[in-house]
């Protein structure tokens, strides 16, 4: 499912236009974006947590070449989802 399909579904189920469904995504997303780029977590009880991790500068190998290259260190999303739906899935 990509995300024309997940507004289209939103909107069948929950008795909405499109762009309400759509709106209402968007908005969702941006919350999510603006609470892990302050470094909070965002659980959704019975869904899951949302959260930050830092990746520590590393090496690693240019596949072309083979030459040792530096990673460098970044803040990456991570996703757990909750018991329940993992248990769903």
């Amino acid at each position: 499912m990509n995300k024309a399909e997940l507004i289209t579904k939103i909107a069948e189920e929950a008795g909405i236009t499109k762009v309400q469904a759509s709106t209402a995504l968007s908005t969702f997303f941006e919350g999510v974006q603006k609470t892990l780029k302050k470094g909070e977590r965002l659980t959704l009880v019975g869904f899951g947590t949302f959260s930050v991790s830092k990746r520590a500068a590393r090496k690693g190998r240019n596949p072309f070449t083979g030459e040792a290259i530096k990673i460098k260190a970044k803040k990456v999303a991570k996703f757990k989802a909750s018991k329940e739906l993992s248990g769903k899935i």
